[in-house]
């Protein structure tokens, strides 16, 4: 226990205890520690990408076959500082490395030492920065630009599973692990469903195994408002495709525990000013496109807005242009297919008190309405009253 301090104001301070650690060995000590065993080759290399998801891929004049950019970094540099550096002095391209997608352990071959290759993303290239693309030091000799398939194809045995396990990380919005080529039984990305179901069936995974390789679904919240008239409150996002318009709401922080009604109000409230409860739920849709992480939404009934209400919105400038609210007969021309089906369904569902529906791509599955409770609500209908939308 230490001595208590003195309570004579006068009193000297207490000498400090000697130091019982060493001192910090001097850099140059340390260096050639580390640089005495033989370690592992590292090299980067990039997924260059153009706006159409095309692939570039080399031709060289010191190697047979085709390449993708990149080589080994050298000294002191990390592996995103050689991967710019090579584009810099083989392309004359100097652009950002983006995020990791695969690392590749490769056992020794021909020069006797082991190599970690990092596959990093980069691009997508504007038209602009591939015309400016050029061959300055000679090492190159052309360039290709491929589907990630064609790529595939025609690039060597030993190039060819990085690139087929970057693409699958760049898709799922995870991470590659190979050695060899061969994506291990714990990677996020690149391994085969057929072998990881072989895998979960035959118990050859462990709990930290079988969590990173299952697979991830993406998952969002949306609220339906209307005006008095009926039509549909949309919003015209900054990012992304340019002209699209949505519904208000976007993902669910489920990494922070958040439900997605709670992440409903948050997005309106966040995107469009309003500090308004999510009614009933009016649908979940379901969609999945191959290779990618399947998409669930949650759409939530959010009442008729009035126009004072509406009034009331304010944008968040760094996410949103404009807003609009939408007839049915101009939905076509402003949404996408996939939304344009669950904005209907809902819409029905809303009219009907029905619900809430089970969607797979916006178009309603499950057990069909009985023919009784069909017929019953149509005689409740007033004569001539309009078929709900």
């Amino acid at each position: 226990m230490p001595d208590r301090p003195s309570s004579d104001p006068t009193a000297p301070p207490p000498s400090p205890e000697p130091a019982t650690s060493p001192s910090p060995a001097s850099p140059a000590p340390v260096r050639a520690c580390h640089a005495g065993p033989a370690g592992p080759l590292v090299a980067a290399t990039g997924m260059v990408l153009d706006l159409r998801g095309r692939v570039l891929v080399l031709t060289t004049s010191h190697k047979d076959g085709l390449e993708l950019p990149g080589g080994t970094v050298e000294d002191t540099e990390t592996p995103e500082e050689g991967l710019a550096r090579e584009l810099r002095e083989e392309l004359d391209l100097s652009v950002p490395v983006g995020r990791l997608l695969a690392v590749d352990s490769c056992p020794p071959g021909a020069p006797g030492r082991s190599l970690v290759v990092h596959v990093h993303l980069v691009g997508p290239l504007d038209p602009a920065r591939i015309a400016g693309i050029s061959f300055a030091d000679g090492e190159i000799t052309g360039a290709h630009w491929l589907t990630p398939e064609e790529a595939a194809e025609r690039l060597p045995d030993r190039i060819a599973p990085r690139l087929r396990a970057a693409v699958a990380a760049l898709r799922s919005g995870s991470l590659a692990h190979l050695v060899g080529g061969v994506p291990q039984p714990g990677s996020p990305a690149g391994l085969d469903p057929a072998a990881r179901a072989a895998l979960e069936h035959a118990g050859g995974y462990d709990e930290a195994g079988h969590r990173a390789a299952r697979p991830k679904a993406v998952t969002a919240a949306n609220v339906l408002f209307t005006d008095r008239a009926g039509a549909v409150l949309l919003v015209q996002p900054g990012y992304g495709e340019p002209g699209r318009w949505l519904l208000p709401g976007g993902g669910v922080d489920s990494d922070l525990g958040e439900t997605p009604r709670a992440a409903a109000a948050r997005e309106v409230r966040e995107e469009i000013g309003l500090e308004l409860t999510p009614g009933r739920l009016l649908a979940v849709n379901w969609s999945h496109r191959p290779g990618f992480p399947a998409r669930i939404r949650f759409l939530y009934d959010g009442g008729v807005l009035d126009p004072d209400v509406l009034a009331r919105i304010r944008l968040q400038p760094s996410e949103l242009l404009r807003w609009r609210t939408a007839r049915r007969d101009e939905l076509r021309g402003l949404v996408k297919p996939l939304l344009r089906r669950q904005i209907k369904a809902c819409l029905k569902a809303g009219a009907r008190g029905s619900g809430p529906l089970e969607l797979h791509e916006g178009r309603p599955v499950g057990p069909k309405e009985p023919k009784e409770a069909k017929e019953g609500r149509k005689a409740k209908r007033p004569k001539g009253h309009a078929t709900p939308p």
